[in-house]
């Protein structure tokens, strides 16, 4: 989970700081558009409507483009025609990855994520061949901001959170999808920050490679979110904080 957790932590704070913050938007507000097709346009009813709005605000969207994008799902407003789409791929050193597209054209975006894995010595994969190596679940990750860790553990575990991973500074929460909202409503309640909550894939199990081989998969990595059509990417690599800091301070 290591991997998946540091790798998901690190695209939310570069991302809410991101200066090419158009492309951000576009995305953010895809989601949206999405979320209140599938589910309705009030957030109240439509807890996946809820987590994407969160996640705008969070990013600083301005309040009328996440009233538009609502619109645009709910045919208030005519917009483009999306749908979400995954690909299996295998990264170099046989590292798993799924990679999930919200795209106007499907085509488009399976060129695009071709090309990327093409140039960085990866490969696209048979449905199936990958997903079989990773399961859904809830993701929070809290900053304890002076907060008793012990506290959140507490509440995260009696909300019905099934694992919880405490570092120094940041506590990793790990739920079942039918609890997610109850615990992360509860990890609310206690005024830490949430940097992080969403439903995610995360590996069942995780492979672990030397420096410069985890480095280059994180750089395909990074290449595939760079496309605009790629909503997240999911990856069973483990990554060392020794490692996560020298990309960080390369990035």
């Amino acid at each position: 989970m290591s991997g998946h957790s540091k790798w998901a932590t690190i695209k939310h704070k570069k991302a809410t700081t991101d200066a090419r913050r158009g492309k951000l938007f576009t995305q953010l507000s895809r989601e949206i558009t999405i979320a209140a097709r599938e589910g309705g346009g009030n957030p109240e009813f439509n807890f996946g409507l809820r987590l994407a709005v969160d996640k705008a605000k969070g990013a600083n969207m301005p309040k009328e483009n996440i009233e538009r994008a609502i619109k645009r799902g709910t045919g208030e407003l005519k917009g483009e025609e999306l749908e979400e789409v995954s690909y299996e791929a295998y990264a170099p050193h046989g590292v798993a990855l799924i990679i999930q597209v919200l795209t106007d054209n499907r085509n488009r975006s399976i060129a695009e994520v071709r090309r990327v894995l093409t140039r960085q010595g990866g490969t696209m994969a048979e449905a199936g061949a990958v997903a079989w190596q990773f399961e859904r679940k809830g993701y929070i990750a809290l900053t304890p901001n002076g907060g008793d860790a012990e506290k959140i553990f507490e509440a995260a575990v009696e909300a019905g959170a099934e694992d919880v991973v405490i570092s120094d500074d940041m506590v990793e929460v790990f739920t079942l999808p039918e609890a997610f909202q109850s615990v992360r409503e509860a990890l609310m309640d206690l005024g830490v920050g949430v940097e992080t909550a969403s439903l995610s894939l995360v590996p069942k199990n995780t492979l672990q490679l030397g420096e410069t081989e985890t480095i280059k998969v994180m750089d395909v990595i990074n290449a595939l979110e760079e496309l605009e059509d790629v909503r997240q990417v999911y990856s069973n690599l483990d990554i060392s904080d020794e490692v996560m800091a020298k990309f960080e301070a390369a990035a």
